[in-house]
């Protein structure tokens, strides 16, 4: 396996992946918080992992770059690997990136949406549990009444992500939009 370490507005993200060019697969996503860089993360979840590129993993980065500036981009699922999810999270994240570019939804519709009944926690530890944020835009989940709910990159980040996709929010913090989706 190897990884690649990104800049970004958000500070660093790094991507892992394993396999050669063109049959890699992405295998995580890990982006900064508050706390902790993406490399810290990625070393204590990885234990032998070599530092790569190609011009694939170049471009994913450069296109997670843009995202993270506004641009809006469409990621590629073909290259995720998705064999480490579970099927229900696996449903999660694909309806999540369902989810169009300025709108939102709600753990419990989206729960809804895949038929598991009071299961918005289900949802929400799915996407705590994000192999691969940004690609997959978790952001867009929030709270039934408006509340952002976690980010693994942080709130502000999540906020942020949000306000560059035209979201906007009450003095309050909470989302106020129409355009809430499922």
């Amino acid at each position: 396996m190897e990884y690649h370490t990104f800049t970004s507005p958000f500070g660093t993200f790094s991507i892992v992946w394993k396999g050669k060019e063109p049959n890699f697969k992405i295998q995580r996503i890990f982006v900064s918080d508050p706390k902790q860089k993406s490399e810290k993360k990625l070393l204590k979840s990885f234990n032998s992992i070599k530092e790569g590129s190609s011009p694939s993993i170049e471009l994913l980065g450069k296109n997670i770059k843009s995202f993270l500036k506004g641009v809006d981009i469409k990621f590629d699922l073909g290259i995720l690997n998705f064999h480490k999810c579970s099927e229900t999270q696996k449903k999660v994240l694909l309806s999540e990136n369902d989810i169009p570019r300025g709108w939102v939804s709600t753990y419990k519709r989206i729960a809804y949406h895949i038929d598991i009944k009071n299961g918005a926690r289900v949802v929400g530890n799915s996407l705590a549990r994000n192999p691969f944020p940004i690609v997959i835009p978790c952001h867009r989940a929030i709270k039934s009444n408006g509340e952002l709910g976690g980010y693994q990159g942080g709130i502000k980040m999540k906020r942020k992500l949000l306000e560059l996709e035209g979201v906007e929010f009450s003095s309050k913090g909470k989302v106020i939009t129409e355009r809430i989706y499922y």
